[in-house]
């Protein structure tokens, strides 16, 4: 089904163009030239738009419609469902290292069914881009276009983010006004034709902590004016982080490295891996009602995300006994101290993986002393890497109210 719609055009003219009404569904193939044309009509005809290149902001005129027309070829994306799903076979080394776990996956079925979702999830780990959108395909739920940072689309793996995943190059730290006007407008009309999964905290946590909250993403959201847009906050938590070595040592992002670099950094960790990826949905969040122009709605929106999301996170042995730990401790205190801890959790209605105090520290204990964090001797754990460890134990931060660095 077709209608007709009109919209202002960015020489000020009013265009009529027709528009289909249905959404696309899992397997559709958009073709490339199409996508392209229909996105940048509907963007270049978007009102903010044409109110900047009418000098809004102090600009006008061909560059800027030029530089406009630059971001949306660098924006452009096509989503090749079918390819997409055969890539678990490639990844399957990977993947056999991981144990994929799934919690409330009923929540993003009914959502898709009612109409148009925004996932909002926390970013632990370049792995976050394989297990959450699987989590969807193993049960033949619409896929969504991946927000992704821009230093992950050079070379091979570029070609297939743009022409296969369908995932959506971000600059994250530019704070150039036409390009974050272009990104917000092309994420506002990508919400008519697809669902979209982004992170909340922006990058990585290299800190190991809940990142406060990006709001850009979520006003482009709301900028749609979609009725039937919920958001669907999801948490993905792990046992052992493929790259914890490398984001605790680094702790502060300095600089946006090529994800070739960070590819090698990651096959030298990952020599013996084994984790649990547990991935969380929870209950959608409706935007109707608010305001794409009032800053303290978009922000209490955004806090409101990330506080579902916090109580998402599974509640994992590994970060418990982190939080636990001090530089030389006995079993049973360090098995008194997580019992205490689980307490605590428990009470702020965490998402608990973990009951049992001595069953935690075994389960810890394995997993931090095979990857070096932690070593016994003499019937006492002591610390062997402490910046990982802290970097576990900042993950309950959220929930415990307690700074990792004063335990350890």
């Amino acid at each position: 089904m077709t209608v007709d719609s009109e919209k202002v055009s960015a020489n000020g003219q009013r265009v009529s163009r027709r528009v289909r009404s249905g959404d696309s569904e899992a397997g559709d193939i958009v073709p490339f030239d199409e996508m392209l044309d229909d996105l940048t009509e509907a963007v270049l005809s978007r009102e903010d738009i044409v109110r900047y290149l009418h000098g809004s902001h102090g600009e006008s005129g061909p560059q800027v419609r030029d530089r406009i027309c630059g971001y949306l070829e660098e924006l452009r994306t096509t989503q090749r469902y079918p390819i997409y799903r055969a890539l678990k076979h490639p990844l399957y080394p990977i993947l056999r290292k991981i144990d994929r776990q799934t919690e409330h996956i009923q929540i993003p079925q009914r959502a898709t069914a009612a109409g148009r979702v925004l996932y909002a999830s926390n970013h632990r780990s370049h792995i976050d881009y394989l297990v959450e959108p699987l989590a969807l395909d193993e049960h033949e739920i619409r896929p969504p276009i991946m927000a992704a940072g821009i230093n992950l689309f050079g070379g091979a793996l570029g070609l297939l983010h743009r022409h296969v995943t369908g995932a959506l190059p971000i600059r994250r730290n530019t704070k150039d006004p036409v390009y974050l006007i272009t990104l917000k407008a092309y994420v506002a009309e990508l919400l008519h034709r697809h669902d979209l999964m982004f992170y909340i905290e922006g990058g990585r946590s290299y800190t190991g902590e809940l990142k406060a909250p990006k709001t850009g993403l979520i006003h482009a959201a709301l900028q749609a004016g979609r009725a039937d847009l919920v958001i669907v906050p999801c948490a993905v938590a792990y046992d052992v982080v493929i790259e914890d070595f490398i984001l605790a040592r680094q702790r502060i992002k300095r600089s946006q490295r090529g994800f070739g670099r960070e590819l090698a950094e990651l096959v030298r960790y990952g020599v013996g891996y084994k984790s649990r990826a547990i991935v969380t949905f929870g209950a959608p969040i409706p935007v109707e009602g608010c305001d794409p122009h009032s800053r303290s709605d978009v922000l209490e929106l955004a806090h409101r995300t990330r506080h579902a999301i916090g109580l998402l996170m599974k509640v994992l042995p590994t970060a418990v006994v982190a939080a636990a730990m001090r530089p030389s401790i006995t079993r049973r205190a360090l098995e008194t101290r997580v019992a205490e801890i689980i307490e605590v959790l428990a009470a702020t209605g965490a998402n608990m993986g973990v009951f049992d105090p001595r069953d935690t520290v075994e389960h810890a204990a394995r997993a931090f002393v095979a990857r070096g964090v932690l070593v016994v001797e003499r019937g006492r754990f002591r610390i062997r890497e402490r910046n990982v460890l802290r970097y576990y134990a900042r993950s309950l931060e959220h929930l415990l109210h307690t700074p990792a660095d004063r335990t350890h």
